[in-house]
């Protein structure tokens, strides 16, 4: 895979609003999160964090709701470098935050609903493509 699957790469946008629920590190796992067509589970000695998706209501403390989730299409290598770091230098000069979510095979990028449109606006005008 060379520079130019970089340059090109295609996102699509998930289907629905997610949550970002924060625990503590001893916390169990919601049986619930399992019903979520997109989960991330991350858990240090600090915290337990889940994304899941917004319609499983789970009691937490601390929680961010209202979130859109951009997949970066295709399986990546792991030799490729930059791929987060573009995509969230794009959106940190539209002044977007994002919460990135990484697996085995690609990465998600998470923005608030409300910042969907100038996300996909932003990316676009710098080549890559959201379907």
């Amino acid at each position: 895979m060379g520079l130019d699957v970089m340059d090109n790469l295609r996102l699509r946008c998930l289907d629905g609003q997610f949550a970002i629920y924060r625990y503590p590190p001893q916390h169990p796992i919601p049986a619930a999160v399992y019903a979520s067509h997109f989960l991330s589970i991350a858990k240090t000695d600090k915290e337990l964090s889940i994304v899941c998706d917004a319609a499983i209501d789970l009691e937490a403390k601390q929680a961010e709701y209202g979130w859109s989730c951009l997949k970066v299409l295709g399986s990546l290598d792991f030799s490729l470098t930059g791929i987060l770091a573009k995509l969230s230098a794009v959106l940190a000069e539209a002044k977007i935050s994002l919460f990135a979510v990484s697996t085995y095979d690609t990465d998600y990028i998470l923005v608030k609903s409300e910042n969907l449109e100038m996300a996909i606006e932003a990316l676009g005008a710098q080549g890559y493509e959201v379907l």
